[in-house]
């Protein structure tokens, strides 16, 4: 779609249901808010398999792996694989994959578990992650923080057990370990840790880092067109086939528009439709709705 556009409303939902063979669904935001279940996503979800289509859940959220995902899917009483779900804890080990990062080379982790069962899975050696939750630096003359020489990528994902400890370590592993790479599950400002309010994503923590070490960081997850070329790929379909449903702008609508896919905006999670109408927004999706269920309204 043409970025100078205006956003349509969600008129005739099976116009774009027909032009689509795959879903790709925001979680938080779109499927559930916090811990529950946004209204009519289970009905949606059963008509659009029902019409045949591929459904795939994309998510940001680092703090769990595939399985644990697949986990909380069960527990708000939706029947989704594993194989359907992609969080950005994943892509961290599949991007690291990708690349052939040496066995023999570990990973310094800044962010919870999801990561590291992610990378164990995949067969990579890592250290950091909750087990660096209670480190504390004392600061006395003299003092210098050893490091390992052999962290070869340092990732990095929201932890809500960040401190100095880690950003020092990181900082450290990035500057003085020769090519040492520097990725970012997702660089989100905001993310729903309950449903009463908005609270400081893994945006903070990257950005942390960043300060620290004066580099970017290379990032995995929405809107990095990697995740969207994995999938693709790995599913064998076309871009202009696939419709990216997400609840932000700046994440799930770019990557849908980075991606080549038609995109459609819902208003249940951090995007207003004021926000949208904006005229400082640059960023309009093809299509907007109040939330995936009017998709239902055929």
């Amino acid at each position: 779609m043409d970025a100078s556009a205006s956003a349509r409303p969600l008129g005739n939902a099976d116009e774009l249901i027909n032009a689509v063979g795959t879903f790709i669904f925001d979680c938080d935001g779109v499927i559930w808010k916090g811990d529950k279940l946004i209204d009519g996503v289970p009905e949606t979800l059963d008509m659009l398999r029902a019409k045949g289509k591929g459904l795939v859940f994309v998510t940001n959220n680092s703090t769990k792996s595939r399985n644990q995902y697949g986990k909380k899917f069960e527990e708000l009483g939706l029947h989704v694989t594993e194989e359907e779900i992609f969080s950005s804890s994943f892509a961290v080990a599949a991007y690291l994959k990708s690349i052939d990062f040496p066995k023999d080379k570990k990973v310094y982790v800044i962010g919870e578990e999801g990561i590291l069962k992610e990378l164990e899975l995949a067969g990579f050696q890592y250290l950091g992650g909750p087990g660096d939750s209670e480190k504390k630096i004392e600061l006395r003359p003299g003092y210098m923080m050893e490091h390992d020489e052999n962290v070869g990528a340092v990732v990095v994902g929201f932890d809500r057990h960040f401190n100095y400890y880690k950003v020092q370590y990181g900082t450290l592993c990035i500057r003085e370990n020769p090519e040492c790479l520097f990725i970012a599950t997702n660089c989100d400002a905001v993310t729903h840790l309950t449903d009463a309010q908005e609270w400081a994503g893994g945006g903070s923590m990257v950005g942390a880092l960043v300060g620290s070490t004066q580099r970017e960081p290379l990032v995995v997850g929405k809107p990095s067109t990697f995740m969207m070329d994995y999938l693709s790929n790995k599913f064998n379909i076309e871009k202009s086939k696939i419709c990216m449903v997400g609840d932000r702008l700046d994440t799930d609508i770019l990557f849908g528009q980075k991606g080549g896919c038609k995109t459609l905006l819902v208003l249940s999670g951090v995007t207003s439709l004021s926000m949208l109408q904006d005229p400082k927004n640059a960023i309009q999706p093809d299509f907007y709705a109040n939330k995936i269920s009017d998709l239902l309204s055929l």
